[in-house]
């Protein structure tokens, strides 16, 4: 049995272009952000991938990847299920504020350390282990399962929302998970054993 589950941040959105802490605000993707899903979609193509259902989070800029993704694989329709547990991380007082401007007005170590630290939060938002606390439940209960049983999955998400399911699938340490860079419009794909460990990984945006 194939066990295969895909992970792919969204395309380049309004607000990662304009340098913004976007976190839960709902901006649109750019073109390049358009371009990015379709090209994911085409990679996936060429891989051979088809899905038998599809997860993403209640934001528009993960919503459209999605469905630019599976139109571009085209064929039949494959049900998509939308939950706020695969949101961004909440950036709180940060959200919508030019990360150049968070600097001069808290400092360079203090937003650093709210942006790269696992446990910190900033001001009235999540830290990545508050992200991974709402995420990775739903993970587990709701597309582990499917995984398991032979559902080719599609989870179309955010940066931190996607790190805290790699986080279980690669058994990253919290120094290790900082680290992992995520591309926009990159598909991760793992290969997955019955007792839920990796077979094998393959990044599609590796030297992109």
């Amino acid at each position: 049995m194939q066990r295969r589950l895909v992970l792919v941040r969204h395309g380049q959105s309004e607000w990662n272009l304009k340098n913004l802490f976007t976190g839960w605000k709902d901006p649109g993707l750019t073109e390049r952000g358009l371009a990015e899903a379709t090209a994911a979609g085409r990679r996936l193509k060429e891989a051979g991938m088809t899905f038998d259902v599809a997860f993403t989070s209640k934001l528009q800029r993960a919503q459209r990847t999605n469905q630019l993704i599976l139109a571009e694989l085209g064929g039949r329709s494959v049900p998509v299920i939308e939950d706020a547990a695969l949101n961004e991380r909440d950036y709180g007082e940060l959200t919508g504020l030019n990360k150049d401007d968070a600097r001069k007005t808290w400092g360079e170590q203090k937003v650093l350390m709210w942006r790269r630290s696992y446990d910190v939060p900033p001001p009235g938002g999540e830290s990545l282990r508050d992200t991974v606390a709402r995420t990775l439940p739903y993970f587990v209960a709701e597309i582990l399962p499917r995984v398991l049983n032979g559902e080719q999955t599609l989870v179309t998400a955010h940066g931190n929302s996607l790190r805290a399911l790699i986080m279980v699938l690669e058994r990253l340490t919290p120094d290790a998970l900082l680290q992992r860079e995520l591309f926009t419009g990159a598909p991760i794909i793992y290969d997955m054993n019955a007792d839920s460990t990796i077979a094998s990984v393959k990044d599609l945006g590796a030297g992109l």
